[in-house]
């Protein structure tokens, strides 16, 4: 008879292995002091039993400090920079120990999946990583709580964001203001959150009447951060510039991009917004000081209700149905953009 996940312990593990407890104990805390065949033949046991540390219990048995994960694709963008300052001010004056993971922007999964096989965090926050069914069933045999940001998954705790709706305002934006001919500039890769964004475009110009030309959207070749830098913006703005002169206003979608973008154009001789209008995504604070128009996801807020509801998760159990909370984003207008254009032009 298959063996019940969640009530598999480490006593199983060992006996599975045919080893001691202690045995178990120092490979998943990768001591040194076992041989390379018996680490193997443990590991082996842990996999076949979906075996995870329950470190949730041990922190209540022993009354220890917390260990709370947050992983992300990179925490040195602004975008996720946001997201920590809300975490951060949530968790002053806690005794919790927040531990940063880097998960990189090149096959985050398998590295996420590498960590979570270690069971070492009472919690985890997860943002900016897709969750497919087979990060699902490791994270459900996690055996702690987690919370996830930027997807929606009726299995866990989730805060996410109606991009479509996000962008589609920006480009409604640009529309009101007299423009015709908008360009967008987006990132290289083909993610779920990049991919909403140009639906969000095309439905604007779509409702609008508007032609959609694939020549109007341009993305760079900096791959850092999968594309969202200044870097690939100005790339792709240089590239927008010389296919498609007669555009008139642009949404990047991301603020990053946005600033990159806003250089090519100076650089090009041509002046935002009188020439050119610009909107970008996230509204990182430096957008505020730019004058730069921008979609606003609350990041930091978002930040805040995640951690909130992992600690609650941490401290209460799932005694509760997970909560699924869409977060609509709002257009903030500035100079980059507000200029009135005749739309005869």
């Amino acid at each position: 008879m298959a063996q019940d996940k969640a009530k598999v312990t480490i006593y199983d593990v060992a006996a599975r292995a045919g080893v001691a407890i202690s045995t178990v104990s120092r490979v998943l805390n990768d001591s040194s002091d076992v041989s390379d065949q018996t680490r193997e033949r443990v590991w082996e046991a842990i996999e076949e039993l979906k075996f995870r540390p329950d470190r949730v219990a041990r922190t209540l048995a022993q009354k220890r400090t917390r260990s709370i994960a947050i992983a992300i694709p990179t925490f040195t963008t602004p975008f996720h920079n946001e997201l920590l300052k809300g975490v951060r001010s949530k968790l002053h004056n806690r005794e919790s120990d927040l531990l940063l993971f880097d998960l990189g922007s090149v096959q985050p999964e398998e590295t996420l999946l590498n960590f979570l096989k270690r069971g070492t965090v009472d919690g985890l926050l997860l943002a900016g990583v897709p969750v497919d069914k087979r990060l699902t069933v490791e994270l459900k045999a996690f055996q702690a709580p987690v919370v996830l940001v930027g997807n929606h998954h009726t299995d866990f705790d989730c805060f996410y964001w109606d991009n479509d709706t996000g962008a589609k305002n920006a480009v409604d934006h640009l529309i009101e203001r007299g423009h015709r001919n908008i360009g967008l500039i987006r990132a290289y890769t083909d993610g779920y959150l990049q991919t909403k964004r140009i639906e969000g475009y095309k439905d604007a110009l779509e409702e609008a009447h508007l032609p959609i030309h694939e020549h109007h959207i341009q993305s760079g070749e900096t791959e850092k951060h999968a594309g969202f830098s200044e870097e690939h913006g100005y790339e792709a703005m240089k590239k927008l510039l010389a296919a498609a002169p007669e555009v008139t206003a642009v949404f990047a979608s991301s603020d990053v991009q946005a600033i990159g973008a806003w250089k090519a154009i100076r650089d090009a001789g041509k002046r935002v917004p009188q020439d050119i209008a610009l909107v970008g995504y996230d509204d990182i604070k430096t957008s505020e000081y730019l004058g730069l128009s921008s979609v606003d996801q609350d990041m930091e807020g978002v930040g805040k209700m995640a951690i909130e509801q992992l600690l609650k998760r941490i401290e209460q159990g799932n005694l509760e149905d997970p909560v699924a909370q869409l977060i609509v984003p709002k257009l903030c207008v500035r100079e980059s953009s507000a200029l009135k254009r005749d739309s005869s032009n």
